[in-house]
């Protein structure tokens, strides 16, 4: 954890992105990831929820109890996507409420959303009402499908866009069902391309005054992260299909197990290849007929699996993981999410930060990933309470805009 963390943080943000306003009609996961990832980096974020219940991540779990019992619970999910932002309440469909909104975006550079396409429209708060206020205004739509088209008023959560996308296809082992990343990269993965379409978008508009519609789809951003899979359609024609650990085009390239616990390796060359063989005192196999090139071993993976697992098998693991760093061969063992966030390098880069609720319970979160040269990753304000700052964004936004 990052001695200099404070459990609450202070009030200001401080980064690259400091005095952009973002107003965040999101829910659940994709449209808050994409606001936080702004927030994080400086951006003053106010999410926008409704007064009864507000977001209903808020009710995920896990939901954990406060040092007292009048502190009530607070979700540990939605803390976890929601840091570095101000809450405040709105009823979308009262007219005064409505008209409080539109005079925040007026305020604003950024509006990020993730609603059905044409909800908010209805709404009075679409994207063409409230540049009509604000010409220079971003407003970001995360949807399932994107915002037109034959699919655009679907409901989509992270499984279905997986599923539809082809992602599940090629997820899980060879002649068994497919399965869903265990992470939930449909809604992540577009909040990325979301936040970066978005600052894409910033610089336009600071530079010429005009704004943009950032449309983003999950199953758009999905397909975008799946290059090879769809290279290798258009340059074959053959259909990817699900390899469990392993990979179409390298070998030995996959998980294996040891004698007590899994690890995997990436001999993505020959001459890590050959250090393979030395480390496993088999130096036949660099000369064998099917395994002399990276494409020979790749289309009789299947045989270099057979002969290497059972010798991975006669000896430890950390005997394993020794002789690759000794070899230099690329290696993991198989973390689990308590292993990793206790690892000496996920120390060393400062990735876990303490973060203190709102019901006063100290808990952690992983914080922004990356390092900006003169810019260092703070938690400046806690996870919100519902409404926790109605009047305080009005006061601090609008009276700046009345001057």
């Amino acid at each position: 954890m990052s001695e200099h963390d404070s459990v609450l943080g202070g009030r200001t943000g401080v980064g690259p992105l400091a005095g952009i306003r973002v107003l965040e009609f999101g829910q659940i996961a994709a449209g808050p990831f994409c606001a936080m990832l702004l927030a994080d980096l400086g951006a003053d974020v106010v999410k926008v929820e409704k007064p009864e219940g507000g977001d209903d991540m808020r009710r995920w779990p896990p939901l954990v109890d406060g040092p007292d019992a009048a502190a009530g619970r607070y979700s540990e999910n939605f803390a976890s996507v929601n840091r570095n932002k101000r809450s405040i309440t709105a009823d979308l469909k009262d007219a005064q409420a409505v008209a409080r909104l539109k005079a925040l975006a007026a305020a604003a550079d950024v509006v990020v959303e993730n609603f059905r396409p044409g909800v908010l429209d209805r709404l009075g708060l679409g994207a063409s009402a409230l540049r009509s206020v604000n010409p220079r205004l971003v407003f970001t739509s995360v949807t399932g499908y994107g915002q037109t088209g034959p699919y655009a008023t679907r409901g989509a959560f992270d499984v279905t866009v997986q599923a539809v996308s082809g992602l599940m296809s090629v997820t899980g082992e060879p002649g068994r069902e497919a399965v869903k990343a265990g992470v939930p990269v449909g809604d992540f993965v577009a909040g990325l391309y979301a936040a970066f379409a978005t600052l894409a978008a910033v610089m336009t508009a600071r530079a010429t005054g005009q704004g943009a519609q950032v449309d983003c789809s999950m199953v758009g951003a999905l397909l975008g992260i799946a290059q090879l899979q769809t290279s290798e359609y258009f340059g074959t024609g053959r259909i990817p299909s699900a390899l469990g650990s392993a990979h179409p085009r390298n070998a030995p390239y996959r998980g294996f197990r040891a004698a007590d616990a899994p690890f995997v390796i990436a001999a993505g060359n020959d001459k890590l290849w050959h250090s393979v063989c030395d480390a496993v005192d088999e130096p036949g196999l660099k000369t064998d007929a099917r395994f002399l090139t990276q494409e020979l071993r790749a289309r009789n993976q299947g045989e270099l699996f057979d002969l290497l697992q059972p010798v991975f098998a006669t000896r430890p693991l950390a005997h394993w993981l020794a002789e690759f760093d000794r070899r230099g061969v690329p290696y993991a063992p198989i973390n689990d999410y308590e292993q990793i966030l206790h690892d000496p390098q996920v120390a060393h880069l400062g990735l876990v930060h303490a973060m203190m609720l709102p019901n006063g319970r100290a808990t952690h979160t992983v914080g922004f990933p990356v390092r900006i040269s003169g810019f260092d990753f703070r938690l400046y304000r806690r996870p919100p309470a519902l409404g926790e700052h109605d009047g305080e964004v009005d006061r601090e936004w609008l009276a700046r805009e009345a001057r």
